[in-house]
């Protein structure tokens, strides 16, 4: 009978782990609670989609007696639940109504389903270009913790990715905050531009943490986007809002340079915003040649005094108000102590920036206005 099959439990519990937030997010559709199996003699294929992204992942199996290729259902979530609990080879055996599990001395059965009750899957990619798997993933972890999760304005609930002759882009704004890091060493000859959903986002960055594959392709499939490897594809739709045009925030025309010891700010940013006690207080930053005086005041738990060395500042005194957690975020990202900063006024964001050799990181942070009481 040809309907066995052997699958090696930890790549089996691999991807159905990476499937979990797919499968048991509710959709209209009860099927998209089950992953769908396709299964021939050398390859296993599984797809799961919740109708906004979609997962298809295929590895070679360890034995298969499957001459024609065999598709069903199973639900996501249970058969995740007990391959977790299984150990070593897992031999499936395969009924009109039942998948049959049977590692050591341990046998299951779960009920399978008709496989035209899924929903049609996205088909015929259009790849655009090839990137290197720890690049993608070092650039989305500079951007994407500045993703809100549920903003008022639907276009800052994502990331804006841009390629073009020039660089490839991501931009990320919380509507106080703006992140952005782009590079040189990847560009397409025809501009694009989409808009990520935040839940895309870092499903995209788990599968590139688990990846082996040293580069991925990102292309289009209609109206979705693609990344895919050699052994999965990622879809998900975009965003059709409008990002904010964020170019003129940026421009650092007439703006005074200065850099600062990065470990000494984070730790006073920590310090400041541990007096915060939940509350929306803003810090003051007094800026001179002579250095940074950093201080602020919670009636209700203290207050606080330092003073922060600056270097290379030759700019007139400046006196801004910022919320210390929107500093101290993005502060996180960057790699290098010395940290070039850029200030024009207490109506205009303070920039940060790092050129590393292979990208430009930027991060502003718009001031508290002043209050007049």
């Amino acid at each position: 009978m040809d309907n066995l099959f052997v699958v090696e439990q930890k790549t089996l519990l691999s991807v159905l782990s990476s499937m979990q937030p797919i499968c048991t997010k509710r959709t209209t559709l009860e099927a998209t609670a089950s992953i769908l199996f396709h299964v021939g003699h050398k390859e296993l294929v599984l797809k799961g989609t919740d109708l906004e992204i979609s997962l298809q992942s295929s590895y070679q199996l360890k034995a298969s007696d499957i001459s024609e290729i065999k598709t069903f259902l199973v639900s996501g979530k249970r058969i995740f639940d007990l391959v977790k609990e299984l150990e070593g080879d897992i031999e499936f055996t395969l009924t009109e109504s039942q998948l049959c599990l049977k590692a050591g001395g341990v046998k299951l059965a779960l009920n399978i389903k008709d496989p035209e009750q899924f929903p049609p899957f996205p088909e015929r990619i259009e790849n655009l270009m090839e990137i290197e798997s720890s690049f993608m993933l070092e650039m989305l972890n500079k951007v994407a913790f500045l993703i809100p999760q549920s903003n008022a304005n639907p276009a800052l609930n994502g990331l804006l990715l841009e390629v073009s002759k020039e660089s490839f882009k991501f931009t990320t704004t919380d509507g106080h905050c703006l992140a952005q890091v782009q590079s040189d060493k990847y560009t397409l000859d025809e501009p694009k531009t989409w808009l990520l959903p935040r839940r895309a986002v870092f499903e995209v960055k788990k599968i590139l943490e688990a990846t082996s594959e040293k580069s991925v392709f990102i292309g289009t499939c209609g109206n979705q986007l693609v990344v895919s490897g050699e052994s999965f594809n990622f879809f998900t739709k975009l965003l059709s809002n409008a990002f904010p045009a964020y170019g003129a925030i940026m421009d650092k025309t007439s703006f005074t340079p200065a850099k600062v010891d990065r470990t000494h700010l984070v730790k006073t940013l920590r310090r400041s915003s541990c007096l915060l006690s939940g509350q929306f207080i803003a810090t003051q930053f007094g800026f001179s040649d002579k250095g940074l005086h950093v201080s602020m005041q919670n009636k209700e738990v203290g207050k606080l005094d330092e003073e922060v060395p600056l270097a290379d500042f030759n700019g007139a005194v400046l006196d801004m108000r910022f919320y210390a957690p929107y500093l101290l975020s993005g502060l996180q990202v960057f790699g290098e102590e010395q940290v070039q900063f850029y200030l024009k006024s207490n109506a205009k964001p303070i920039i940060f920036e790092s050129n590393d050799k292979h990208y430009n990181l930027t991060y502003l942070v718009m001031p508290v206005a002043q209050s007049n009481g």
